[in-house]
């Protein structure tokens, strides 16, 4: 074996060595995939908006469909969607349901990149 043979089966050898990084679990990802796909909308980034600011911390479902110009059927499918990427949470009282943010989840949001 020459030299630049060496050096070559050297370098290969280099390039396929696993790095020692554990890799994103599929279960994870998928996780961090639905947070990502609520927030691609931008009807439910209005709709995290809406339900931050209210004054009481939380806003009645019967409140989000003005302000979004979009029937309440469309308005419960995205919150549906917020509920399920664990970004809100639904509590029923009566015949309405009242959203707000889960504690914490827009600081885990913000460090789901950081993570990777």
């Amino acid at each position: 074996m020459n030299s630049l043979q060496t050096v070559g089966t050297a370098l290969d050898a280099a390039c396929c060595a696993p790095s020692g990084q554990l890799a994103l679990s599929a279960e994870d990802a998928l996780r961090k995939a639905a947070v990502f796909k609520a927030l691609a909308d931008p009807n439910r980034l209005r709709l995290l908006s809406i339900v931050k600011g209210a004054d009481a911390g939380e806003a009645c479902v019967c409140d989000l469909t003005e302000p979004l110009d979009l029937g309440q059927p469309t308005v419960s499918h995205h919150l549906k969607i917020l509920v399920d990427a664990g970004l809100l949470h639904r509590e029923k009282r009566g015949t309405w349901a009242y959203y707000s943010l889960v504690p914490g989840a827009i600081e885990q949001t913000a460090g789901l990149l950081a993570s990777l």
